[in-house]
């Protein structure tokens, strides 16, 4: 079997800047994004929160979804994200110009924000990830709350992919009942990424390791994440279009998808480290 290796999607595929209808998913959670670049906004009395922002060129997107809704694109007051790569964040800059949100990011991440992606620690000297700069207004810290207009998110750093990757989690009520949704930051290992002797990242093994009991301790009922093949959004979208309103309700397919990318880590983990654990695992697009 072929070692685990983390294949990357380049920018230009369509799937990343495809338009995808918008929809409501459960409560106010409403998701945003394209075909493949996650976007959600959680609508509130007092104003939208955005998380995510994509490519230098998803605003235009995000907006028409937004606006199709029947918000306002300038009611966003809130801009949060995944985690500092700029298929996450490019876009931020421009929603900032536009709307005069607040971008509260998590505090490892801020510099990689604030400098387009220079400081990042694996790809700061390659030109083609840097974005536009991004000032941050909040700096967020580890399970710290972000509440507005009645909405509750918390963030949860789960780090590696980058240094402040965060998993977001809010509760909806839908039909009577509570449900836990876990917006997935990303626990993926990116090719060339240095799990041992990273002098960049000395922890970065660690920060992995943590970030996957975080994941695995979470409760989820609908299951999200940065990327729409994070979880199944083709299929689930397929089903939803086809009357399935529980079609996003998975927590067997969360357990599922955390454990098999722990054991991709886990095996990744082994090569570097001179072991001969391998995985025959399918690779997990997304940066």
């Amino acid at each position: 079997m072929a070692a685990f290796v983390t294949v990357r999607i380049p920018a230009q595929d369509p799937s990343w800047s495809k338009p995808l209808a918008p929809f409501r998913i459960a409560g106010n959670l409403y998701y945003v994004g394209s075909e493949e670049l996650a976007a959600y906004l959680v609508a509130t009395p007092q104003g939208l929160i955005l998380i995510n922002s994509n490519l230098e060129s998803s605003p235009a997107l995000i907006r028409k979804s937004i606006e199709a809704l029947g918000f306002r694109y300038g009611d966003i007051k809130i801009l949060l994200i995944s985690h500092a790569h700029y298929d996450h964040c490019a876009g931020g800059a421009k929603i900032l110009r536009e709307t005069g949100a607040k971008y509260y990011v998590m505090a490892p991440d801020v510099s990689v924000v604030e400098s387009g992606g220079h400081t990042d620690f694996h790809y700061g000297a390659d030109k083609s990830m840097w974005f536009p700069r991004a000032h941050v207004d909040q700096i967020l810290h580890d399970g710290e709350v972000v509440s507005f207009g009645g909405a509750t998110l918390t963030g949860h750093l789960t780090a590696g992919h980058t240094r402040g990757t965060t998993t977001w989690t809010i509760d909806e009520q839908e039909g009577g009942q509570t449900l836990h949704a876990v917006i997935v930051g990303s626990p993926n290992v990116n090719p060339g990424y240095k799990l041992v002797g990273n002098k960049e990242y000395p922890q970065i093994a660690q920060d992995y390791a943590h970030g996957f009991d975080v994941l695995k301790g979470l409760p989820c009922d609908i299951f999200l994440g940065a990327h729409g093949s994070y979880f199944g959004l083709e299929a689930k979208y397929a089903r939803f279009q086809g009357g399935d309103r529980n079609a996003f309700i998975d927590p067997t397919g969360y357990k599922a998808y955390v454990a098999d990318r722990e054991r991709a880590f886990q095996a990744e983990l082994a090569r570097q480290s001179g072991g001969t654990a391998h995985s025959g695992r399918k690779p997990s697009h997304g940066l």
